[in-house]
């Protein structure tokens, strides 16, 4: 839908459009917001817009009335747990989505070497990731180019040779350490982006952690990350110290820990919830399991992750 990326509608306008949209044609956000008992003809704000606890896409094939299933890319997981599953109806979307972002936060994907660390995404199949990577190397359009898996002295000389070539490393948490422990060398024109985290692979460690030790190991000020998820067909981008921003479809709002219908004001941490309207045969609205907070310039930090607590509202349609 072109409204999507227009910049002459508010995004207030168009989320509410989307949200009437989804209401009637979605199937289980429609159910859902029946158990809440909320009259759509109402809700006239984007914080009154109920948010869908994302556990439902673990449970439940989310797509609009009449689409039928182009791909569907699923989660990341251990052994016998439940992986969610995103039913998409249009992939131009997605590619309009990820590409218009990309450049609005980095340029043209021609300027840079795109190489991508990511064995555990590229060990599955559906990954999301993946397939925006896989697109974002083809855009790039240089040689060297391309998806490492765990051939890290390969890379490493990638990383060594053409070093006055802009580059961009995007890679999963625990492998970015794997390199920085075997192959700490002063980048050059290199943008270290990390993604996801370790994956069972690794301890966790808090992101000021990881990113000094690989800033230490590369010699660089800033360390990048991406924040997405399978659920989302967007994706915000930090370009150092936790501060992320969105593209113009996507949106952050912060709901209060013990009132999840509640959103909260001001920097306080709380469940984030967000906005994605690229997410137009799906649902656009998703109640995250991530802590986080939003800061004045309406950019926000992520704080965590819930534990041991399920998002209230969830038991309503999962059986």
């Amino acid at each position: 839908m072109n409204l999507l990326f227009d910049h002459n509608l508010s995004f207030e306008k168009k989320a509410l459009s989307v949200f009437k949209y989804q209401a009637l044609e979605c199937p289980i956000y429609s159910e859902y917001l029946n158990l809440l008992k909320i009259d759509i003809q109402k809700v006239n704000s984007i914080e009154a817009i109920p948010c869908l606890p994302i556990e439902f896409f673990k449970s439940h094939r989310i797509i609009s009335r009449g689409k039928i299933t182009q791909k569907i890319f699923t989660s990341s997981g251990t052994d016998g747990q439940k992986l969610s599953q995103h039913h998409i109806a249009d992939l131009s979307i997605y590619e309009q989505s990820f590409i218009k972002g990309f450049e609005q936060f980095y340029g043209n994907p021609k300027d840079y070497r795109i190489l991508a660390l990511l064995p555990s995404y590229l060990e599955r199949e559906g990954s999301s990731l993946v397939y925006m990577c896989q697109h974002l190397i083809n855009l790039s359009q240089h040689s060297e180019s391309g998806f490492y898996l765990n051939n890290l002295k390969e890379l490493s000389k990638t990383l060594q040779n053409n070093s006055d070539t802009k580059t961009i490393l995007i890679g999963v948490s625990y492998a970015l350490l794997d390199l920085a422990e075997q192959y700490p060398q002063a980048l050059k024109n290199t943008i270290i982006m990390e993604t996801g985290g370790m994956k069972g692979k690794r301890t966790e460690i808090l992101k000021a952690e990881l990113h000094q030790i690989l800033k230490s190991a590369f010699e660089l000020d800033t360390i990048h990350s991406e924040y997405g998820m399978t659920e989302l067909l967007s994706q915000a981008y930090s370009k150092g110290n936790g501060i992320f921003k969105t593209p113009p479809w996507m949106k952050i709002i912060i709901r209060d820990l013990q009132d999840p219908i509640s959103i909260v004001q001001g920097s306080k941490t709380g469940g984030i919830n967000i906005i994605d309207l690229a997410n137009i045969y799906s649902c656009s609205f998703i109640a995250t399991e991530d802590l986080g907070q939003i800061n004045h310039d309406n950019t926000f930090e992520l704080k965590g992750r819930m534990y041991a607590a399920d998002i209230r509202g969830c038991n309503l349609l999962i059986q």
